[in-house]
């Protein structure tokens, strides 16, 4: 007999194969309500923790040719921070598997922003850019949907320059009591209500919780980082382990 390979789909397992178009269709029915769902369901505090990631970047408007990969950039929120704080040079390249999250990001910010800003469709565990490409990585609340996560790392490593700098921003585990408990109880009682009131897809909500309760740890990504190749792997927790950031560099 044949055993063939699986993965998650939230708390379903699925085909491996299987698993990417899953992941594709939930977002090509929430794109045009991503970013008012994002502020609902965070109470904003997505801003912040995106804004903590920039910080923790600290692009500098004196640092001439900065060059970064925002992958599962979407709407190009972390893009579009970046660009702000870096210098008038730099560039930004929002590289997305859904044509319907680069359809949104393009129609926020136009096809592009003085030039510095580019969408490109392509998968995050096959850039499609040469090795040694960018002096940044960012990828916001996108890795957990990659059906091979390892896969995903050693891209990130590849594309990046020697001395480059790798940030994932993630949800992660709650490390505070009690929290911990009214955090399970919002996520899997009102954000799929919320879901299917606002962007009218309960389940495609239902699925990014569980996906978020099937992302490794803390302890246990900041493994993953560091089997990568990446060095000097530390992460830093928001709002009680809610979310999480997670740095290495390619030295």
């Amino acid at each position: 007999m044949t055993s063939e390979k699986s993965a998650s789909f939230g708390f379903r397992p699925v085909p491996e194969e299987q698993r990417q178009s899953l992941v594709n269709s939930v977002f090509a029915r929430v794109a045009n309500r991503y970013d008012l769902m994002n502020d609902l369901m965070s109470g904003g505090l997505h801003r912040l923790w995106k804004d903590a990631l920039i910080n923790w970047l600290a692009p500098s408007k004196s640092a001439k040719g900065a060059r970064l990969i925002d992958v599962a950039g979407g709407t190009g929120d972390i893009a579009g921070r970046f660009l702000r704080a870096a210098a008038p040079d730099a560039m930004a390249i929002v590289c997305d598997i859904s044509a319907e999250m680069i359809a949104a990001g393009r129609a926020r910010f136009g096809a592009s922003e003085d030039g510095r800003l580019n969408f490109v469709q392509g998968n995050a565990e096959r850039l499609p850019f040469p090795e040694k490409s960018f002096s940044a990585y960012t990828i916001a609340f996108g890795i957990r949907n990659v059906t091979h996560i390892d896969a995903a790392l050693k891209e990130a490593y590849r594309v990046l320059k020697p001395g480059g700098r790798f940030l994932c921003l993630e949800f992660s585990q709650v490390e505070t009591p009690i929290l911990d408990t009214l955090y399970d109880a919002y996520s899997f009682n009102v954000i799929p209500r919320l879901g299917g009131r606002v962007a009218g897809d309960a389940d495609a909500y239902r699925y990014l919780v569980e996906s978020i309760r099937r992302f490794p740890d803390q302890d246990a990504f900041a493994g993953m980082v560091a089997a990568a190749g990446f060095a000097r792997v530390q992460y830093r927790n928001l709002s009680g382990g809610i979310a999480a950031i997670h740095s290495g560099w390619r030295i």
